[in-house]
């Protein structure tokens, strides 16, 4: 089973910073996307930003401009730097891998902006 674990959440002020790390059980060799989705109080599980291939990027409206999705594959981390944060970003975090056949979510981290 391919476990995925989030971290670098925490409290921030609007306006800040914050990298958010997904390490992956495995060697990242085989996985067609990786993504971030956020879960925001009282709201749906949405999209923030992917990249396809280990090359190729996505990001949400929202987030555009904001926040750049990367990855590290000799440490098989894929990484969300997030900046000029507002509040309107809190929320869980949760990495998702999607292999050719199968897809795997981590427990999520939590990000909180506020004054």
């Amino acid at each position: 089973q391919v476990q995925l674990v989030e971290s670098g959440g925490g409290l921030v002020q609007p306006g800040g910073s914050l990298r958010l790390s997904c390490a992956v059980s495995r060697s990242s060799v085989g996985i067609n996307r990786m993504a971030w989705y956020r879960q925001a109080p009282g709201k749906e599980r949405e999209f923030v930003a992917s990249i396809t291939r280990g090359v190729s990027t996505n990001y949400a409206d929202s987030v555009k401009g904001r926040f750049t999705i990367s990855r590290d594959a000799a440490k098989n981390t894929v990484y969300l730097q997030m900046n000029s944060l507002i509040p309107e970003d809190t929320g869980v975090y949760y990495c998702n891998a999607l292999y050719s056949v199968t897809s795997y979510w981590g427990k999520g981290t939590l990000v909180t902006v506020s004054s």
